[in-house]
């Protein structure tokens, strides 16, 4: 506990992670409590194509009528979402990977390894498009593709705290008193690698956003889901850029996709500092 509290009192003493975090936080409560922020159904139209930004409408409305500030705030709630799960797929296999490579080492080192190489290698967007199109546009389709797609760079770093914690004695001495694999990795590995994992889905977060957010401007996203690239892909193909309504459109989820990707930076690299000290200086 001593440990936990004095992590946290290091995390919120790194301005840029108390930054990253307000402003996470709040992206977080206008997710949860976009039907009560938003002015109106983002899917309902309420005013003429292409209007321009009053009263009613702070951000104007859409080709067919829609209040673009309503469908911004929804935004919010998709595409944090898709981020989150992305990367929390990617996460799931990345871990078991890193965990399953680093303890048992070997072979099945070897074979793992080799397969995050070729990972890696692979220019990971055409592969990720392809996979889009083959798989069809809808929320979890985009999901299953980024996460498979990002597992191997957290696999690589959970690996190499896998083979520090390894050997070290008292590990060495659960295993000489007959200590299963199983109960080794999941009492004694795991545990110590959390924080590991945790900077990772931070860091994977931010990653999964942005390729949500390319993959729904390509046109390879869920149309039914109001998400920012969704909202960025139908200004591009209506033609948005030709006229001033690239102003209220485009350029407001374009900035909120950015400050959130910023956020998430700064809080992954609050935590990558309280993991690893050496960065500290």
């Amino acid at each position: 506990m001593k440990k936990f509290n004095d992590n946290l009192k290091l995390f919120f003493s790194n301005k840029l992670g108390l930054i990253g975090t307000v402003i996470l936080v709040g992206f977080i409560l206008v997710a949860i409590f976009a039907p009560q922020i938003a002015p109106y159904d983002p899917y309902q139209r309420i005013g003429v194509p292409f209007g321009k930004p009053s009263m009613q409408n702070w951000l104007g409305t859409n080709d067919v009528g829609q209040d673009i500030l309503s469908e911004v705030i929804y935004g919010t709630r998709i595409s944090l979402l898709m981020g989150l799960l992305s990367a929390g797929v990617a996460l799931i296999i990345g871990t078991i990977v890193g965990l399953t490579s680093g303890f048992f080492g070997g072979r099945i080192d070897t074979v793992l390894m080799r397969a995050v190489d070729i990972s890696l290698v692979i220019p990971m967007l055409p592969l990720m498009i392809l996979l889009a199109a083959f798989l069809g546009p809808s929320f979890w389709n985009i999901v299953i593709v980024i996460g498979i797609l990002s597992w191997a760079s957290p696999a690589r770093v959970i690996r190499s705290q896998v083979l520090t914690i390894k050997n070290k004695g008292y590990i060495e001495a659960v295993k000489a008193t007959g200590g299963k694999s199983s109960y080794i990795i999941t009492k004694h590995i795991l545990p110590p690698t959390l924080s590991i994992i945790i900077s990772q889905l931070i860091l994977m977060s931010s990653r999964a956003i942005l390729m949500e957010s390319s993959l729904s401007f390509l046109g390879l996203g869920d149309p039914t889901q109001k998400s920012w690239g969704i909202i960025l892909y139908y200004a591009q193909s209506r033609s948005a850029f030709l006229s001033d309504a690239w102003i209220w459109w485009i350029l407001p989820p374009g900035l909120l996709i950015t400050l959130l990707v910023i956020s998430f930076a700064y809080i992954g690299n609050s935590l990558e500092q309280i993991v690893n000290p050496r960065l500290r200086r």
